[in-house]
C-alpha cells in the first residue's frame, strides 16, 4: 500500500468514526429540551385526541417534558408548513393524517412537500369509514347505488363536512370507480351534515364507522359498504367494497407521527420504538375505540411506504375532479 492509499484509508476511517460518534451523540443527547407535538388542527379532533393521549405517556418514557400544540388553518397545511420549517433535531413533531396528502394538493402555493419534507415515525391509529344512504332513497345496497346514480345522473346528492374532507373525497374516488354523477352538497363542519342526511335532505355520504353503525342500528340509515380492506369488528355484517365489486375503494382514515426531514436517524428510531410500544398499550387502545378510533403502529418503513402511495392516488382524484379549496 502506497503512502498517499494509506492516507486515504486513514481519512476515511477517521470520517467514518466521526459519523458513528455524532450519531451516538444525537441520540445520548436526546431529547435536550422540551418536545412539541405539532396538531394542525383544532382541539377535540381525531388528531387532537391522539396527541393528547400519547403526550404523557412519551414524556414519561423519554424523560422529558412533551406539550401538544394546536395550529389549524388551511385544513391543516398550516402546522404541516411549521413542522416541516422547523429545526431537525426530534423536538417538534407532527401529528399528521392522510388529509395532509389531500389538503397539500387542493391549496395554490403550499410551501411544503409531504412526501419530501417529512420523516416517517410510526403510524397511530386508522378510522374507518361507512358509505350510508337515507331509508328515504330505498337504497339498501352499492350495487343499487349505482344503478340508480347512472339511471339518472345527478339525481342523487351526497353530502360531506367540507371540500376536501375525507368523506368528501372517498364519495368523489367512488363516482370515478363506478362511473356514476351525484351532486355533492358541502357543509361547514359534521354536525349539519350528519343532521341533514339522517333527515333525509342528503341523500347518500361516508360517516366514521361507530357513528354510522348507531344509526343503522336504530333503523335511521341503511348500511351500504365500509371504505376498509376487510370488515370491521364494530359493523361485521356490513360488506367491504371489494365484495360488492367496487375495486380500488380503501378510504380508510389514518392518523401517524413524522419529524421535519434530516432529522437524525437515530433520533427518528428512538421515537419509533417509543411511540409504537404506546401505541400497543392496552389502556390507549380502548381509549382511542372509544373515540371511533382504531391504535395503530407500524416501522417507520411501512409508513413512508403509505405516504407514497396514498399521495399520488388522491392527487389524482383532485386533478381529475378539479377539486380546490382556494
Amino acid at each position: 500500500m502506497t503512502c498517499m492509499q494509506r492516507r486515504k484509508l486513514a481519512a476515511m476511517l477517521m470520517a467514518l468514526m466521526g459519523a458513528i460518534s455524532l450519531g451516538a451523540t444525537a441520540q445520548s443527547s436526546y431529547p435536550s429540551q422540551t418536545i412539541k407535538i405539532i396538531v394542525p388542527f383544532t382541539p377535540g379532533t381525531g388528531m387532537d385526541t391522539i396527541a393528547r393521549v400519547v403526550a404523557p405517556r412519551l414524556s414519561e418514557r423519554l424523560g422529558q417534558s412533551v406539550v401538544v400544540q394546536n395550529v389549524p388553518g388551511a385544513s391543516g397545511n398550516i402546522g404541516a408548513d411549521a413542522v416541516a420549517k422547523s429545526a431537525p433535531d426530534g423536538h417538534t413533531l407532527l401529528m399528521g393524517a392522510n388529509t395532509m396528502l389531500m389538503a397539500s394538493q387542493m391549496y395554490k402555493n403550499v410551501a411544503f412537500d409531504p412526501v419530501k419534507d417529512f420523516s416517517s415515525i410510526s403510524m397511530a391509529a386508522y378510522g374507518s369509514l361507512m358509505l350510508v344512504a337515507n331509508p328515504k332513497t330505498g337504497i339498501k345496497s352499492v350495487p343499487e347505488l349505482i344503478k340508480q346514480a347512472q339511471a339518472k345522473p345527478g339525481s342523487i346528492n351526497f353530502g360531506s363536512p367540507g371540500v376536501g374532507t375525507p368523506h368528501h373525497m372517498a364519495m368523489e374516488l367512488f363516482k370515478l370507480e363506478s362511473n356514476t354523477f351525484m351532486l355533492h352538497v358541502p357543509y361547514r363542519g359534521s354536525a349539519g351534515y350528519t343532521q341533514d342526511l339522517l333527515g333525509g335532505e342528503i341523500n347518500v355520504g361516508f360517516l366514521p364507522v361507530h357513528i354510522a353503525q348507531s344509526f343503522v342500528k336504530g333503523g335511521r340509515l341503511n348500511a351500504l359498504a365500509v371504505g376498509s380492506p376487510k370488515r370491521h369488528p364494530v359493523a361485521p355484517d356490513v360488506p367491504t367494497f371489494a365484495e360488492v365489486g367496487v375495486k380500488r375503494i380503501d378510504v380508510d382514515l389514518w392518523y401517524a407521527f413524522f419529524a421535519p426531514s434530516k432529522t437524525p436517524a437515530e433520533v427518528v428510531t428512538r421515537l419509533n420504538t417509543e411511540i409504537a410500544a404506546i401505541m400497543r398499550q392496552s389502556e390507549v387502545k380502548d381509549i382511542l375505540a372509544k373515540a371511533g378510533m382504531d391504535a395503530s403502529a407500524s416501522t417507520q418503513a411501512e409508513l413512508a411506504a403509505i405516504v407514497v402511495k396514498d399521495y399520488p392516488r388522491w392527487g389524482a382524484v383532485i386533478r381529475t375532479k378539479q377539486i380546490s379549496a382556494d
